[in-house]
C-alpha cells in the first residue's frame, strides 16, 4: 500500500496527475473509483445493512486499496477518520454537499457539509460534489460549488461534479427521462463550465427529454445526426458535451441488484470506453457483498479498461 504516490504540495497544478497515477490503472488515462457516500445519501442502515463491515470507515478505503482503484470518494466523516493512515496512500475525494433523508418529509437539495480547506486539510486529492439540475435549487447549487470548485483549484485540487437531474416533471406518461441522453448531456455541459475536471453521470438510458417533457431548446440533429438508440452512441453524446471529451465522463456503477452486479459493471464500462469516456465510480455493487467479492468486481471494471481490444467504437 506503501508504493501510492505522494500528494502535490500546496499551490501546484493538479492536472488529475495524481489521481492518475495510482492503481491497477495507473499511467493508461482511465480511472476507477469506489465511491462510498450513501451512508448520507441512501441511509447508512439500507447501504450497510447487506455488509455490516463497511460501517468501519477503514474497511471502505481498504477496499479501494486493496481493489486497485485510483481513489475513493467519500464524506468528511469517513475519510477525517482514517485520514492520518490513508491520505498519503490512496488519492481522497471529499464530497462537499449531501442529501440526507432524516428530515421528514423528505425533501432533495444537496447542502454544505463542509469546507474545501477542509478537505485540503486532510490531504485530499480532490474534492467532489453534486449539483440537481432541473431543481428549483440548482441556481443556488451552481453558484455555491462553482465557488468551492474554484478555490480547490487555487489550491491544487482537481474537482468531480456529480452532474445529477431532479424533477419529478422529467417523468412523463410513464416514462422516466431522469437519465435522457440529451438532458443528461446538457447536464454534463453546465457541469464543465464550473470548471469541473471530472463528471459523473448515469449511463443513459433513453433519449428525448427535452420533446417529451416539453421544454428548453434542442435541434433535429441531436437525435437524427449525433445519436442514435445505441447505449454507445448515447453515451458518446454524453462525452461530446464535456469539450468533446476534453473533460473526462465517469459513468456510475448504479445501485446493486445482486448476481447480475458483475455482468451490468462490466457492460457499463465497455459503454464508458468505447464511447470515449474516463472510467466508472462503482460503489454499491462493490461494498454491499463480502471484500474478496467486492475487490473482484473492481477488477473486472479495471480489466475492461486495461484490455487492448477494447477500444474507442
Amino acid at each position: 500500500m506503501d508504493n501510492f504516490p505522494r500528494p502535490p504540495g500546496p499551490g501546484r497544478p493538479h492536472h488529475l496527475q495524481w489521481i492518475l497515477s495510482p492503481g491497477r490503472l495507473a499511467g493508461t488515462g482511465y480511472v476507477s473509483i469506489l465511491p462510498v457516500d450513501q451512508g448520507i445519501e441512501h441511509a447508512a442502515g439500507a447501504s450497510f445493512a447487506p455488509n455490516p463491515a463497511y460501517f468501519d470507515p477503514e474497511n471502505i478505503v481498504k477496499l479501494a486499496v486493496e481493489g486497485g482503484c485510483n481513489a475513493v470518494a467519500s464524506t468528511f466523516g469517513v475519510l477525517g477518520a482514517v485520514a492520518r493512515k490513508y491520505a498519503h496512500r490512496i488519492p481522497f475525494i471529499v464530497k462537499l454537499n449531501h442529501n440526507e433523508l432524516l428530515s421528514y418529509p423528505n425533501s432533495y437539495d444537496q447542502v454544505m457539509f463542509g469546507t474545501v480547506r477542509d478537505a485540503w486539510n486532510m490531504g485530499a486529492a480532490a474534492v467532489g460534489a453534486t449539483i440537481y439540475f432541473g431543481s428549483e435549487e440548482s441556481r443556488r447549487q451552481l453558484v455555491e460549488i462553482a465557488e468551492a470548485f474554484d478555490y480547490a483549484h487555487e489550491l491544487g485540487m482537481a474537482t468531480i461534479l456529480w452532474c445529477y437531474l431532479r424533477n419529478g416533471s422529467f417523468r412523463k406518461d410513464g416514462v422516466d427521462y431522469h437519465a435522457s441522453a440529451d438532458l443528461t448531456g446538457q447536464a454534463n455541459h453546465l457541469g464543465v463550465t464550473i470548471k469541473a475536471d471530472i463528471v459523473k453521470q448515469k449511463l443513459p438510458e433513453n433519449n428525448g427529454g427535452f420533446r417529451a417533457i416539453g421544454f428548453g431548446k434542442t435541434r433535429d440533429e441531436v437525435y437524427t445526426k449525433l445519436t442514435t438508440d445505441h447505449p454507445i452512441d448515447l453515451c458518446r453524446y454524453q462525452v461530446a458535451n464535456g469539450y468533446m471529451g476534453r473533460v473526462g465522463l465517469i459513468n456510475s456503477g448504479g445501485e446493486s441488484h445482486g448476481a447480475s452486479d458483475l455482468q451490468e459493471a462490466v457492460m457499463t464500462a465497455v459503454v464508458n470506453k468505447r464511447a470515449g469516456g474516463m472510467g466508472l465510480i462503482s460503489g454499491r455493487k462493490a461494498f454491499q457483498r463480502p471484500m474478496d467479492e467486492g475487490i473482484a468486481l473492481l477488477n473486472a471494471i479495471q480489466d475492461v479498461y486495461l484490455d487492448l481490444e477494447v477500444t474507442i467504437a
